[in-house]
């Protein structure tokens, strides 16, 4: 488990010498062997999505040729972000080991805490949320469904 951890430790490091982003990192593994590398990439690619775990599961499935990951666990070096959590869980991650915590980075500046607070209910001024009925996307869905099954 530690060498998983140093892995993604040496990562962000890269990442912060470089000024590619915050100070996260995080692999992808699978049969005890890495397949997904990844660092924070927010800065270097002007991306506020590019999170060291996003960047990891995008690396695995491209090696995979997947977008299952279904048997592979993930280490960071800090808690997911609710996003970070939200891909892990598309991808069929079902393990994660992360090191830090959300009230850690918090103490640094970054945002994550007030993400969970608003899906929490806590936070209510973050976000404006607008359904709007429309019949188009209604037959979008329905032609798609159809398509599959």
């Amino acid at each position: 488990m530690q060498k998983y951890f140093d892995k993604a430790i040496e990562l962000a490091k890269i990442g912060i010498k470089n000024l590619e982003g915050g100070p996260f990192g995080a692999v992808v593994v699978k049969d005890n062997k890495i397949i997904g590398y990844g660092n924070n990439k927010v800065l270097k690619e002007k991306d506020p999505t590019a999170h060291a775990e996003i960047i990891a599961i995008r690396d695995a499935c491209k090696k995979l040729d997947t977008h299952d990951l279904t048997g592979c666990a993930i280490y960071s070096t800090s808690e997911p972000c609710p996003m970070c959590l939200s891909a892990i869980i598309w991808s069929n991650i079902k393990e994660i080991y992360f090191a830090t915590n959300r009230k850690e980075v918090a103490k640094i500046g970054f945002r994550d805490d007030m993400i969970y607070n608003y899906l929490e209910n806590k936070e209510k001024d973050v976000l404006k949320i607008h359904q709007i009925e429309n019949k188009k996307c209604q037959e979008l869905l329905e032609s798609y469904k159809h398509e599959l099954y």
